[in-house]
């Protein structure tokens, strides 16, 4: 039995305590010839997932529409199935756009509380992760995302999402996904949530989905970065519903670059690379150099892995030839992730797959002198000292993993911690001069509890 979080997340919208519902559910039950008499020990057990009997989730709906001026149905309450809570996605458990939005805010209000079963729960796999991607890239599209609340969204709103997202993706780059996710979250439940609820047209309401989608996405990094992987991807389909509803292609395509990094890490290559075609097929003309080059270069990678050196070495091409046609100042800015370097660094590992030792050599080389923000850096070290370390240099592959460990303190990321722990591992193991002395100094790195 899981918390029902949409229940909890309307009481709060509607600002009616847990005696208060009971009350209200008792007297609109007597109106209908019923003799109910809960308190707030039952709303609690509500809560808790317990579903009420007979017509009490209908007196519920009745109750909280008549707070809210706006209709609400069970699914709006997570009681639209016995025993269980819809899914925060795009399929059918969030047909209507109101309703997704319901669902989405109910899950930032439960990860802004640390629920366990968000935290802990596992990515999902097959039909279930492939089908909110199927649902970004075909119809039905949303023809007017307008909405009547009680605060009027503005544009200054808007452009406060959009300094939002700006600065918490910089905070991420510089702190990591952990100490930023709370931050992020709390933002989203605090202002996003209640322009979302808002007063806007179609135009100002597409505007908002966008930025919010943004922010979404970021949130869902900060998730991966904290191996939260069931909530990462959650936040990762939210993110693709708000840009369809913005009617962005270039951000769902972004979103799904996201998804493609996350099935890399998750060993799931076939995935990548099918979700990699889908946004280089949906997005069309609002397909960027950038984007497009992540997008090859990570599918080069999923076919390395995969044994596929042909398709492989085809993506690296791609990837090569559309970073080439990257110009600053043209690309919006999600993709300002896809730095001088980063093609190169993807395409060292694709290689290093492929047992191009010389190849993989050559782009981590030039990925690690080539400037990047302190995340970027210390990923593009800690792959070009794999490569030194594979190729027998050791005493450059210290020194590297040493500028490495020292590029990385100060910032609370698992991801970084892999990558830390994975060089830690391969100096132990080539037992060489030196390594014993670099090994102690991540050691030291990963002595601090995160």
């Amino acid at each position: 039995m899981q918390p029902n979080t949409l229940l909890d997340a309307i009481l709060d919208e509607a600002g009616i305590s847990h005696a208060g519902l009971a009350a209200h559910v008792n007297q609109a039950g007597k109106r209908r010839g019923l003799a109910l008499r809960y308190e707030h020990t039952a709303v609690s057990r509500w809560l808790k997932g317990q579903r009420p009997r007979g017509q009490v989730p209908d007196l519920i709906c009745e109750v909280l529409a008549g707070r809210l001026q706006r209709t609400v149905t069970l699914d709006d309450i997570g009681l639209g199935v016995p025993g269980g809570l819809p899914a925060v996605g795009l399929g059918s458990a969030a047909s209507t756009l109101s309703g997704f939005v319901e669902r989405a805010t109910a899950l930032w209000r439960s990860d802004e509380q640390q629920r366990p079963h968000l935290l802990g729960a596992p990515a999902v796999t097959g039909t279930p992760a492939v089908m909110p991607v199927w649902e970004w890239e075909n119809p039905p599209e949303d023809v007017d995302v307008s909405r009547g609340g009680r605060h009027q969204v503005s544009t200054a709103d808007i452009d406060m999402m959009r300094a939002a997202r700006a600065h918490y993706e910089q905070m991420y780059r510089k702190t990591g996904g952990i100490a930023t996710r709370t931050r992020i979250v709390g933002f989203l439940n605090a202002e996003a949530a209640p322009l979302l609820r808002g007063s806007y047209t179609d135009e100002t309401g597409r505007q908002l989905h966008r930025s919010t989608g943004g922010l979404v996405a970021i949130a869902g990094i900060c998730a991966y970065d904290s191996d939260a992987h069931g909530l990462a991807q959650r936040y990762f389909h939210q993110a693709l519903r708000l840009a369809k509803a913005s009617g962005d292609r270039g951000l769902g395509a972004y979103v799904i670059a996201l998804l493609v990094n996350q099935s890399l890490f998750m060993r799931e290559y076939r995935q990548a690379v099918a979700f990699a075609e889908a946004a280089l097929r949906a997005a069309g003309r609002e397909l960027t150099p950038a984007l497009a080059s992540d997008l090859y270069a990570m599918q080069a990678k999923s076919y390395a892995h995969l044994g596929d050196g042909s398709s492989a070495l085809s993506c690296i091409r791609r990837a090569e030839a559309a970073a080439d046609r990257i110009r600053r100042g043209r690309e919006p800015d999600e993709t300002g992730y896809v730095q001088p370097g980063l093609v190169n660094v993807q395409v060292a590992e694709a290689l290093l797959s492929l047992g191009d030792l010389t190849g993989a050599y050559e782009h981590a080389a030039a990925a690690v002198d080539t400037p990047a923000h302190d995340r970027g850096r210390v990923h593009r070290l800690a792959m070009l000292s794999q490569i030194e370390l594979r190729q027998g240099n050791t005493d450059e592959a210290v020194a590297t993993a040493v500028e490495m460990a020292e590029q990385a303190r100060g910032m609370e990321s698992q991801r970084l911690r892999d990558r830390l722990r994975a060089v830690r591992e391969h100096l132990v193991r080539s037992d060489c001069a030196g390594t014993a002395e670099a090994a102690e100094l991540i050691d030291g790195a990963l002595r601090v509890p995160l």
